[in-house]
């Protein structure tokens, strides 16, 4: 993946959206030396402003003026009903997703037995998201959860600890023959994509609302790069699994010294990048950054050594082991591109 063309891209397409509804205003004076503009008609009318109307102005960090005409206002709810389908475990999802506070599943005459299991399984992946009401024909799910208490960088430092923990543990099941540590690792993988979502939908309530922009201290040019970042780490956590899920299929076979130190020096580089990687992202760490994909070479070397003494091993072993240093390689790349992230965010 070229982490820094698809960031490019997203960069440039965010800024022609800015350029699409963007509005300019002239600045005027007063002959007292006042400066002023006038409000857009139809901004005006849609938010109730009226001559008199008093409204809440604010400088961001960056310099820009925020006008919020509801700076008082008690917010209202996101609501949204969806019917029983095929895809309902999809649609509240991204219900969820889009920030909807309120989702209502409506039925025209009865909810059956098993979209109501579907409901529940589907909001045990959705952090903050409870059943409040349900009767025969309606379910209503709300998020509980306040936005204002769920800083981004929070969110991705558990995530990325889930992560981490993952693989190492993944690795030592392995070698161990630890099957039961393998079922536990792939348990795992769902807090992973229950905190992956958890972040898109609090990304995405930050781009809509300046108000918890500026109070979190993130702005939305930095959600691109989050939601590219915890996506990244999501994906570490699915390998992990997989490599965990090798553990199983081999019933929990033993490996000999001679590979398991090899396997063991090869996941101590990738956890060290992973570790890195994100850290570098979060404190804007250059240095730290282009160290991650400065040890490509050592990591290859120790790569092509465990591949090579995978070959001496039987067929059935030796199948499970490529496909695990495979995997481990793909966690390395993950965490290279994760450190690409930085550089633009440190500018």
């Amino acid at each position: 993946m070229n982490i820094s063309k698809l960031l490019n891209n997203f960069i440039i397409m965010f800024r022609l959206f800015i350029l699409m509804v963007m509005e300019l205003r002239k600045v005027q004076t007063s002959k007292s030396g006042t400066y002023f503009i006038s409000l857009p008609k139809r901004w005006a009318e849609k938010n109730g402003i009226k001559r008199g109307s008093v409204i809440a102005t604010s400088e961001t960090a960056d310099g820009r003026l925020i006008i919020d005409p509801g700076y008082n206002r008690e917010r209202v709810p996101l609501i949204t009903v969806t019917k029983p389908s095929p895809h309902l475990e999809r649609d509240i999802i991204g219900k969820y997703l889009l920030g909807y506070d309120v989702i209502r599943i409506e039925a025209k005459d009865r909810i059956n037995i098993k979209d109501r299991e579907r409901v529940k399984k589907t909001s045990s992946k959705l952090i903050g998201l409870e059943i409040i009401e349900e009767n025969h024909a309606n379910i209503v799910l709300q998020c509980l959860l306040e936005p204002s208490a769920l800083p981004p960088d929070k969110i991705l430092r558990r995530e990325q600890s889930i992560s981490l923990s993952m693989h190492k543990d993944a690795v030592t099941a392995l070698i161990e023959g630890d099957v039961q540590l393998a079922h536990n690792v792939i348990d795992r993988d769902d807090e992973v994509d229950r905190l992956y979502f958890l972040l898109v939908r609090i990304l995405r309530t930050i781009i809509q609302n300046p108000y918890l922009s500026e109070k979190l201290n993130i702005y939305p040019i930095d959600c691109l790069d989050y939601r590219l970042a915890s996506s990244l780490v999501e994906a570490i956590g699915d390998l992990s699994a997989q490599i965990a899920q090798h553990t199983i299929d081999l019933g929990g076979t033993r490996l000999d010294d001679e590979i398991s130190k090899a396997l063991l020096r090869l996941h101590g580089l990738v956890y060290e990048a992973h570790q890195d990687a994100v850290t570098s992202f979060l404190t804007c760490n250059v240095t730290l950054a282009n160290s991650v994909r400065e040890r490509r070479e050592e990591f290859e070397e120790v790569y092509r050594m465990s591949e090579s003494l995978s070959n001496t091993k039987p067929p059935k072993i030796a199948s499970s082991i490529l496909s695990i240093i495979s995997l481990l390689s793909q966690v390395y790349d993950d965490s290279v591109d994760i450190s690409d992230l930085t550089i633009p965010r440190a500018k």
